[in-house]
C-alpha cells in the first residue's frame, strides 16, 4: 500500500473595509431596471477591500455579509455568503460581487459583518484567471468603481 501525503488546507480570515452598496450601472447587463421586470429581480454590486495581512496569498475566499432592507429584514434569505471573490494577495484587494435582491425589496439596505475568509491551500478545483467568475461578475470585477 502506498501512503500519499495530501497537505490539509487552513482556514484564514480577512477583514474587509471601505464597503459600500450600490445599483448596478443602468447600462450593466445584469441591472434588469423593475420597469422591465416588475417581478424580478433588481441588481445591487457590493464593493470593497479586503486586507490580507499575511505574507502568502488567501485561495478560494468567499465574502459573508448581513445585508439588511428598511425594515430590518435579510434581503438574502437564509444565506449570508454572498459570493467568491477568489484568491487574495498579501495586501489590500478590492473585490466587488453582483447581488440579485428581490424585486420590492424596501431600501435602502444596511450591512454588518462583513468579512472574507479563504484557505492557505486551493480546496476547489483551479482554473485560469476569473474563470470561476460568470460573465456578468467578470464585467464587475473589471469595471472601474464610479
Amino acid at each position: 500500500m502506498v501512503s500519499v501525503s495530501v497537505p490539509q488546507a487552513h482556514a484564514a480570515s480577512l477583514s474587509v473595509r471601505d464597503v459600500s452598496l450600490e445599483p448596478c450601472p443602468s447600462e450593466d447587463i445584469g441591472a434588469q431596471p423593475q420597469l422591465k421586470r416588475p417581478s424580478g429581480a433588481s441588481c445591487f454590486v457590493l464593493r470593497g477591500t479586503v486586507v490580507n495581512p499575511g505574507r502568502k496569498p488567501v485561495v478560494d475566499t468567499d465574502v459573508f455579509a448581513q445585508i439588511l432592507d428598511a425594515s430590518g429584514e435579510p434581503v438574502l434569505q437564509n444565506r449570508s455568503r454572498v459570493g467568491s471573490i477568489g484568491d487574495v494577495a498579501p495586501g489590500d484587494s478590492t473585490f466587488a460581487l453582483r447581488l440579485a435582491v428581490p424585486a420590492g425589496t424596501p431600501g435602502p439596505f444596511t450591512f454588518s459583518n462583513v468579512k472574507a475568509r479563504g484557505f492557505n491551500a486551493p480546496v476547489r478545483t483551479r482554473a485560469g484567471e476569473f474563470d470561476d467568475l460568470l460573465p456578468l461578475e467578470q464585467a464587475v470585477a473589471e469595471a472601474p468603481v464610479q
